[in-house]
């Protein structure tokens, strides 16, 4: 075998999934190595395996990471990077919040340096958390589109975004028009997906902002380019679903809204999806599409429960996100953490590594891209995050008691923050 000269050994401990461990017992879901390795070479894993098993290629560096647990870098599959420096504003609920907050500041991300610096900014902030993909909204501007994929593409990221469509019931400048839609998204489709780690997706803000001819639009353009993924919202909150069926008085449901245009089948993504009717969960099974937990946004804006566990029991994809800037946090631990709380309110005490898996395996498996990133696994994509377990005193005393890895990981999941991201490697790289 040819090694390449980029060829890097990481040693801590190192987790990995053969399994969902929502559909199969947890020994048969996770592969654990107490003193494990993962080779690297050309931007791709190698093999992970016990330390002192794997393949050491001739040449290649070694970086000892200790007790460091090696894991897949985070995926957020459902965030607006444009609302980066609002995150964190007080007192309003979806349509308020969307008014007060969100309109007034992606209107600037028409300046071109500004939505650079946002963009700049967001990408900072995600990889000091451990966040090596993201799903983002940008703004109806093509400019902050072109922002965010430039400054993933300068940093070698695997990315996704996608201008978000309104030509209604928003500001008269953040409106556009069936036909802009469809032609600006079509030419920003042509320019950035497939280049180098970047996909385009095709981005409806929710059927309230956008008329049914608007809708249409974008199905078609779905059609004609189903190698895409699609995002939109559904269901967030009760006043929205008001809201829908006042606006679309012969839809069945909120779900019809989006599949009488075209917009309903498999690479659909559908951000909160809490207050889902029977008919739309069964259509969103049958079809194959995706749902994306956002729990500190519906925290944070009052939207209600996803129900996680009953989701994954009823076969749904399920997916995690932190909806920056409705959500309260950059931090995927933070969101695995309120995850965790809000499912406890339904009754379920979801396992630690069903909370990792969540914002791994399930947010690639959402975003049509668990062949390439989300998993330790030879022939993936090395995107990986390097986690303390005794980042600040307050875990490092709970850590030192644990039992076994799950009682050493937990207390990171729930009071961990950006102190617990001891490295960040993507395709391969350290991140500085």
């Amino acid at each position: 075998m040819v090694m390449s000269s980029e060829s890097h050994i990481l040693l801590g401990q190192t987790l990995s999934y053969a399994a969902d461990p929502f559909a199969v017992p947890l020994e048969d879901a996770i592969r654990f190595e107490r003193r494990g390795a993962v080779v690297l070479c050309d931007g791709k894993i190698l093999e992970v395996g016990p330390a002192d098993t794997v393949t050491r290629p001739g040449g290649a560096r070694t970086t000892d990471y200790g007790d460091g647990l090696i894991m897949a870098g985070f995926i957020d599959a459902h965030l607006h990077y444009p609302q980066t420096g609002i995150i964190a504003s007080w007192g309003k609920r979806l349509i308020d919040w969307l008014n007060s907050y969100t309109f007034p500041e992606e209107a600037r991300l028409i300046d071109s340096d500004y939505a650079k610096e946002v963009a700049k900014r967001y990408f900072d902030l995600a990889l000091a958390n451990g966040t090596t993909t993201s799903l983002s909204y940008a703004t109806i501007h093509p400019t902050s589109v072109d922002a965010y994929f430039e400054e993933a593409q300068s940093r070698g990221l695997r990315a996704l975004a996608g201008k978000t469509c309104m030509d209604r019931n928003a500001p008269e400048n953040l409106r556009d028009t069936a036909k802009s839609a469809y032609d600006d998204s079509k030419a920003l489709l042509e320019k950035w997906h497939g280049v180098d780690r970047l996909s385009y997706v095709i981005t409806p803000r929710f059927s309230p902002t956008s008329t049914p001819e608007q809708l249409s639009a974008l199905g078609a353009l779905w059609g004609e380019h189903p190698e895409c993924l699609m995002q939109t919202h559904i269901s967030e909150q009760h006043e929205e679903i008001a809201w829908v069926k006042e606006l679309f008085p012969k839809a069945r449901d909120y779900l019809d809204t989006y599949e009488a245009h075209g917009l309903l089948r498999e690479g659909a993504v559908f951000g909160h999806a809490i207050h889902l009717t029977e008919r739309e969960e069964a259509r969103i099974k049958d079809v194959g599409a995706g749902l994306v937990h956002c729990p500190t946004s519906n925290t944070f804006i009052g939207s209600g429960i996803f129900e996680t566990a009953r989701m994954k029991a009823d076969g749904q994809k399920v997916g995690l996100a932190t909806d920056t800037g409705g959500g309260s946090s950059f931090s995927m631990l933070r969101t695995m953490a309120a995850a965790y709380e809000l499912s406890q309110l339904k009754g379920h005490a979801l396992h630690p590594a069903q909370l990792l898996w969540l914002a791994t395996c399930g947010s690639a498996q959402v975003l049509h891209l668990e062949d390439r990133i989300g998993n330790l696994r030879a022939g993936m994509e090395a995107d990986l995050v390097v986690l303390d377990l005794g980042s600040t005193p307050a875990i490092s005393q709970r850590s030192q008691r644990a039992r076994d890895i799950w009682e050493a990981i937990f207390p990171t999941i729930m009071m961990g923050d950006d102190r617990a991201t001891k490295a960040v490697w993507t395709a391969g790289k350290p991140v500085s």
